[in-house]
C-alpha cells in the first residue's frame, strides 16, 4: 500500500521559480503579549539526551488547537494549563488558567529518567487531556472563567525500570463513551537498576502505546489509576506524525523507524551466497580453468559501462547536441531535417576503419519529437571530422522557440520513459559546452575497453550539472532537507491491517524485504486542518528530486483498500526549503500553500513564515510566494503552531512564541 510512486505527468520541468506576492503585515498579523510564558524545561541533567530525543524536543509543538471551537491549550512555566480563546480576526483573544498541575520533582532515589515536554489534546470541546511530562495524565473539564478539578488522573505502566514519562500524539473517539489515545515513551530496560550516561551510547528504543479511557468512569476526586493498554509497539525513534483514518479504522504512524507488530514473524529473507560460496557448473565445451570465462548470455563480467549516445547542453535560447560518428563518415552520408516539433537524423551506415573493428553507434531518428519547439530557420548542423581521431562530432544547433524555457531532455520520449529504456535513454545535460569533446573521448576509450577488458565506466558524457542549478548547487544542503521516515499502519486493535503492503509482503516474490523503503517527508498537514472523519485533507508532501510531490490517500480499486496517489506538485519546493537555515515547522494547508516557519533562535533576528502557493494549472513557469514576520526578535523562539477555522470557512494560523501569541489571517 505505502508505495509512493510519482506521476511524471504531474511534474513540471519548465518551472523556473517563485515570484513574491506581498501580503500586508499590518493587516495579516496580530500579536498579543503572554502573561505566562510556556514551559521548556525537560532535561534532568543527569543523563544526556539522545539524538532522537533532542530532535523530538526541538520539533515539539507546545500548542494544541481545537479548530472547530477556536480554542488552544499550552502549559506555562509553573505547570498551569492555560486556555486561549481565539475569536474572529481583530478581536483580542481570551486567556484563562484551567488547572495547575503539580510541579515534577527529581530526587536522588529515582533513576535518571528524562522528562518529556507537557502535551495535551482535546477530548471534546469542553474537556482536555494533559500530561505533565513526568508520567501523570490529567483529564480536565473546561469551565468558563474559573479553574477546574481533574475528573481523571492516570499513569502509564510502561514496564521499565520505572514508569517512564510519556507524551500524547493523538486521540480518537472510538465511541461516544470511549477514547483511544496514542502515546510514546522512551524504553528503559526493566533489569537496569540504574540509568547511567552509558545508556546514551546504545541504540535507544521508543515505545508506542494505545490506551483506552472509559468516559463514563471519569468523576471528580478520583484516585490515580493505571491506563488500560490496548496494544504496544516499539521502534528506534519518536513518531514524527500520527493520525487516525476512520475509513480504515487504523492509525498511521510516520517515524524515523518502523514499529513492527510484535506478534508477526518477518518472512525469511532470500539468502544471497557470497562469491566464495558459488560453485559454477561447467557446460559442454567450457573450460572453468581458463583465465577468462563468459556468462551463459555471452556477456563479459567486466564489460565497461556503455556511454550515452549523445551529449547536449543548453542556454536560455538554444540547445546544442553532439553525436559521435566514425571520423571516416562522408558528409554526404549525413541527412538532417528540422521541423518545429521534430528532428529527423539519418546517417548511412559506414564501417569504422580502426584497429579495434568495433562498430560505432549510428544515430537514426525519424521525425522524433523534441522536448519543446524550435525555430527551424535558425537551426543548423556541423560535422567535425577530426581525421586524426577514430571519431568525429556531428553537432546540432537548435534555437528555442520559447526562449527561457528549460529543457529537461532533448527528446520528449526520454522524459516519459523508464531508466532502462534503451530506445529512449535519459541523457543528463552537460553544463559546460567545452566538455562536449568528452563524448568522442569516452566512446574511443569505451571501444578500446571492449577489446582490452578495462573498465571505462567512469567517463560519462559531461561532468557538469543542469543549468537550472548552475552556481547554486549545494549537495549537502539538498540532501539534508526533509525527514527520512517510514510509514506504519496499525489498526484499532493493534494488528497490521491486511490491506497494507506490510502484510501483503508474505508470499509475494517481488517484495522480499520486511521493511518498506523510507520516504523523505517535507511537510505534513498543519494541526487543526484535518479530522479523523475525513481523509479528503490527509496529504503528505514528499521530496521528489527538487520538487515536493503531494500524495493523497484515496480508495483503491477494491475496498476497503486505500493507496497513496500523487495528486499535485509544489515545484522546486525541496530546493527552496534547503536554503532555509532555521526551519522548525513545515506544514501545509491543503490546496492553499506550504508554510515554512523559522524557529527564531538564530542571532535574535526574529522568525518569518515563508508561504509557497501551488501553481494554478500545474504547468506554470512561475508560482507565488509570500513572507510574513512572525516575531521581530523580541519575543523569543517559536514553540508551537496550529490553525482554527472561522465562521466564513477561512483559517487563522496560530503561533505560540516564548512571549507572544501571534495570529495570522488571510492565508
Amino acid at each position: 500500500m505505502d508505495s509512493f510512486k510519482a506521476n511524471r505527468s504531474l511534474l513540471n520541468p519548465k518551472f523556473e521559480g517563485y515570484k513574491l506576492e506581498p501580503i500586508y503585515q499590518e493587516q495579516a498579523v496580530a500579536r498579543y503579549k503572554l502573561s505566562r510564558r510556556p514551559t521548556q524545561a525537560t532535561a534532568s541533567g543527569k543523563v544526556p539526551l539522545t539524538f532522537q530525543e533532542m530532535r523530538s524536543r526541538i520539533t515539539h509543538n507546545h500548542l494544541t488547537v481545537d479548530s472547530e471551537t477556536g480554542r488552544a491549550i499550552y502549559v506555562d512555566e509553573e505547570f498551569n494549563v492555560c486556555l486561549i480563546g481565539i475569536p474572529m480576526p481583530g478581536v483580542r483573544p481570551s486567556f484563562q488558567i484551567v488547572y495547575q498541575m503539580a510541579t515534577p520533582m527529581d530526587t536522588s532515589s529515582v533513576p535518571a529518567i528524562q522528562r518529556e515536554y507537557p502535551s495535551s489534546v482535546f477530548l471534546s470541546p469542553t474537556t482536555v487531556v494533559v500530561t505533565d511530562g513526568n508520567g501523570i495524565l490529567y483529564v480536565l473539564p473546561i469551565r468558563d472563567n474559573q479553574t477546574s478539578e481533574p475528573i481523571g488522573i492516570f499513569t502509564l505502566p510502561t514496564g521499565g525500570a520505572v514508569d517512564a514519562p510519556f507524551r500524547i500524539h493523538n486521540l480518537y473517539r472510538s465511541s461516544p463513551v470511549t477514547a483511544v489515545l496514542l502515546l510514546s515513551s522512551r524504553h528503559y530496560d526493566p533489569e537496569a537498576k540504574k540509568v547511567t550516561s552509558n545508556a546514551s551510547n546504545s541504540t535507544p528504543e521508543f515505545d508506542i502505546w494505545a490506551v483506552k479511557i472509559n468516559i463514563f468512569s471519569l468523576r471528580p476526586n478520583s484516585e490515580p489509576r493505571k491506563l488500560e493498554v490496548i496494544w504496544h509497539r516499539r521502534g528506534q525513534d519518536v513518531p514524527t506524525f500520527t493520525t487516525f483514518v476512520e475509513q480504515v479504522n487504523s492509525f498511521l504512524i510516520l517515524g524515523g523507524s518502523t514499529y513492527p507488530d510484535p506478534d508477526a514473524k518477518p518472512p525469511a529473507k532470500h539468502y544471497e551466497p557470497t562469491p566464495d560460496e558459488i560453485a559454477p557448473i561447467p557446460r559442454a565445451g567450457e573450460n572453468l580453468d581458463a583465465t577468462t570465462t563468459t556468462t551463459p548470455n555471452d556477456v563479459e563480467p567486466n564489460k565497461p559501462q556503455k556511454p550515452h549516445p549523445y551529449s547536449w547542453t543548453q542556454t536560455p535560447d538554444a540547445v546544442t547536441v553532439a553525436f559521435p560518428l566514425p571520423s571516416s563518415t562522408p558528409k554526404n552520408k549525413i541527412k538532417v531535417l528540422f521541423t518545429t516539433q521534430t528532428l529527423t537524423l539519418h546517417v548511412d551506415s559506414f564501417p569504422l576503419e580502426s584497429s579495434d573493428n568495433t562498430p560505432a553507434p549510428i544515430p537514426h531518428y525519424s521525425a522524433k519529437a523534441l522536448w519543446d519547439s524550435v525555430n527551424t530557420t535558425s537551426c543548423f548542423w556541423t560535422w567535425d571530422r577530426e581525421a586524426e581521431h577514430a571519431y568525429g562530432l556531428l553537432t546540432l544547433h537548435m534555437e528555442k522557440k520559447n526562449e527561457g524555457t528549460r529543457w529537461m531532455q532533448v527528446f520528449a520520449a526520454a522524459a516519459s520513459s523508464l531508466a532502462h529504456d534503451e530506445e529512449n535513454p535519459e541523457v543528463p545535460e552537460t553544463l559546460d559546452p567545452s566538455e562536449l569533446w568528452h563524448i568522442r573521448e569516452s566512446l574511443e576509450k569505451y571501444t578500446a575497453a571492449l577489446k582490452s577488458g578495462e573498465d571505462a565506466s567512469g567517463l560519462g558524457l559531461g561532468r557538469g550539472v543542469p543549468s537550472l542549478v548552475e552556481g547554486e548547487a549545494d549537495e549537502e544542503a539538498d540532501a539534508a532537507v526533509g525527514r527520512k521516515v517510514w510509514a506504519t499502519w496499525v489498526d484499532i486493535n493493534g494488528h497490521t491491517p491486511t490491506w497494507t503492503r506490510e502484510s501483503s509482503l508474505l508470499g509475494k516474490k517481488e517484495k522480499e524485504n520486511w521493511e518498506d523503503e523510507p520516504i523523505t517527508l517535507l511537510s505534513t498537514p498543519i494541526p487543526g486542518s484535518t479530522t479523523p472523519t475525513s481523509i479528503a485533507d490527509l496529504q503528505l508532501i514528499l521530496k521528489q528530486d527538487v520538487d515536493g510531490a503531494v500524495f493523497s490517500l484515496v480508495p483503491a480499486n477494491s475496498a476497503p483498500e486505500f493507496t497513496w496517489q500523487h495528486t499535485s506538485t509544489y515545484c522546486a519546493l525541496a530546493f527552496v526549503l534547503a536554503s532555509k537555515q532555521d526551519t522548525r515547522f513545515t506544514h501545509h494547508i491543503p490546496r492553499r500553500g506550504v508554510l515554512a516557519f523559522e524557529g527564531g533562535s538564530l542571532r535574535d533576528r526574529g522568525a518569518n513564515v515563508y508561504i509557497y502557493r501551488p501553481s494554478k494549472s500545474g504547468k506554470d513557469k512561475w508560482a507565488k510566494q509570500s513572507v510574513l514576520q512572525v516575531d521581530d526578535g523580541s519575543s523569543g523562539a517559536l514553540l508551537g503552531v496550529g490553525c482554527v477555522k472561522t465562521g466564513d470557512g477561512d483559517v487563522v494560523v496560530v503561533c505560540l512564541t516564548e512571549g507572544e501569541l501571534v495570529l495570522i489571517n488571510g492565508i
